[in-house]
C-alpha cells in the first residue's frame, strides 16, 4: 500500500508489549467466568481485536528471529577460523535470506496496519437509515432501490437483515427505510455509505425524455448495547398507533406501531413493521439507543477534529459521496474519484465490496501518512 518500510522505535516496541499484556488480561477475565452478561459482547469484541494484533506481533517476531538467525550464520562464516560446516551453513543462509527478508517486510507491513487507530464500533452490528431527498417521486423510487441494494448485499454475505421501519409511497418508492443489519463487521463496512447518493437518469414517468437528478441520504449507526446508553423510563414518552401503508391507509386494526421520544435529546423513533406492539417496542428501543449512542460518538469525534484528515469523507450525511449515472452506466465515488461501469450490478449489491475496499485503502494510506508525520518513522527521530 505504502512504499516506505516501517521502523519500530522503542516507543512502538513498548506499545507491542502493552498489547500482549492487555490480551492476556482480557483472556484471563473471560476465562474466569465472572464477566457480567451485559459486558460479554463488548469484552468479546475487545478480545478478538487484541487476538488479531497479537497474532500479527508473533508473526513479525518469528520473521525477525528468522532473519537474525540467517544473518548470524553468515556473519560467523566471515571469521578467519570458520570451518567447512560454517561455510556450508552460510551458503544455505545466503540462499534463504532474500525470502526471509521478504517475509519480514510483509509481516512488518501487516503489523503496521494493526497499529493504526481503530474504531471499536467497526465490529458491531449496524442500523442503516435511508431517506428520500430532492427529486420528488423519483427520489423515493431511487431510495427504495438503494435500500434493496443493501438488503441484497447483506443477505448474500450471510448477514441478517431486519426492516425496522419503512414508509412507502403510492408510486412504489419509499420516503424512508430503516433496517438492522447483524453480522461481523457490519458497521465497519456500511459506514462508508454515509452521505448523499445522487442519481441521474430519465424517469419512467418522463414522457419528454429529460434527464432528472435526484438524491437520497444514507445514515449508518453502530448498534448500541444496554451498557452503552442508559434509557431511563422517566425520559421516554411512548405512543402507540395503527400501522399504516402507502398513501396513509391503515393496514393494521390494532395499535401495534410504536413511537418513542427520548425527552432529554428530543430524539424520536418509530417502528411498525413487526406484527406485535411488543416486538415493535423492542425494535424502537434498539433504534433509539443506537441514535443516542451515535450522537454521543459524534460529540467525541468533533472534539478530535484533527483526526478527520485521515478519514475518507467526514461521515456527514450531508456530504455528496456518490453519483449513479444511468445514461453512462457509471457509478462515481467522489471521495476518492473512483468510477466504475455497471449500475445494475451495483444496485444488486455486487460492487459494494470493490468500492469499500478502495475506500478503506485510501483511509489507511492517509492514516499511515499521519503516523509518519507524527514522528513514528525512523527518519523523524
Amino acid at each position: 500500500m505504502v512504499g516506505f518500510r516501517f521502523v519500530f522505535s522503542d516507543a512502538i516496541m513498548e506499545q507491542l508489549e502493552v498489547v500482549k499484556s492487555r490480551h492476556q488480561s482480557v483472556s484471563d477475565e473471560l476465562a474466569s467466568g465472572q464477566v457480567p452478561p451485559a459486558m460479554l459482547g463488548s469484552l468479546g469484541r475487545t478480545h478478538s481485536t487484541l487476538e488479531r494484533k497479537v497474532a500479527a506481533i508473533e508473526s513479525w517476531e518469528s520473521a525477525s528471529a528468522e532473519v537474525a538467525e540467517l544473518e548470524g550464520l553468515i556473519a560467523e562464516a566471515d571469521g578467519s577460523d570458520a570451518g567447512s560446516d560454517e561455510r556450508e551453513m552460510a551458503a544455505m543462509a545466503h540462499k534463504e535470506l532474500p525470502a526471509a527478508k521478504e517475509a519480514l517486510l510483509e509481516s512488518e507491513q501487516f503489523l503496521k496496519l494493526q497499529l493504526l487507530p481503530e474504531d471499536e464500533a467497526d465490529t458491531r452490528d449496524a442500523i442503516i437509515e435511508v431517506r428520500a431527498g430532492t427529486g420528488g417521486s423519483e427520489a423515493a423510487l431511487f431510495t427504495r432501490e438503494v435500500f434493496a441494494m443493501y438488503e441484497l448485499y447483506a443477505r448474500s454475505t450471510g448477514w441478517t437483515w431486519s426492516t425496522l421501519h419503512s414508509s412507502p409511497t403510492d408510486e412504489g418508492g419509499i420516503k424512508e427505510g430503516i433496517a438492522e443489519v447483524s453480522g461481523e463487521g457490519a458497521f465497519g463496512q456500511l459506514k462508508y455509505e454515509v452521505g448523499v447518493h445522487r442519481v441521474q437518469r430519465v424517469p419512467a414517468t418522463e414522457s419528454g425524455g429529460r434527464l432528472h437528478t435526484s438524491a437520497m441520504t444514507v445514515a449508518v449507526l453502530p448498534k448500541a448495547e444496554e451498557m452503552d446508553v442508559e434509557l431511563k423510563p422517566a425520559d421516554l414518552r411512548i405512543e402507540t398507533y395503527k400501522a399504516g401503508g402507502a398513501g396513509g391507509q391503515h393496514v393494521n386494526t390494532t395499535d401495534s406501531a410504536v413511537r418513542i421520544t427520548h425527552v432529554p435529546t428530543n430524539t424520536v423513533v418509530q417502528c411498525q413493521d413487526e406484527r406485535s406492539q411488543h416486538q415493535n417496542k423492542a425494535r424502537a428501543l434498539s433504534l433509539l439507543r443506537a441514535r443516542v449512542f451515535s450522537a454521543q460518538r459524534e460529540v467525541i469525534a468533533a472534539e478530535r477534529a484533527s483526526l478527520r484528515k485521515s478519514q475518507v469523507g467526514t461521515g456527514d450525511r450531508s456530504e455528496r459521496i456518490r453519483t449513479y449515472n444511468f445514461g453512462q452506466d457509471r457509478i462515481t465515488d467522489h471521495r476518492i474519484g473512483l468510477s466504475k461501469h455497471g449500475v445494475s450490478g451495483m444496485l444488486r449489491g455486487e460492487m459494494l465490496d470493490e468500492f469499500w475496499g478502495a475506500l478503506k485503502d485510501a483511509e489507511q494510506t492517509a492514516q499511515l501518512e499521519d503516523l509518519e508525520q507524527a514522528g513514528l518513522q525512523a527518519g523523524d527521530r
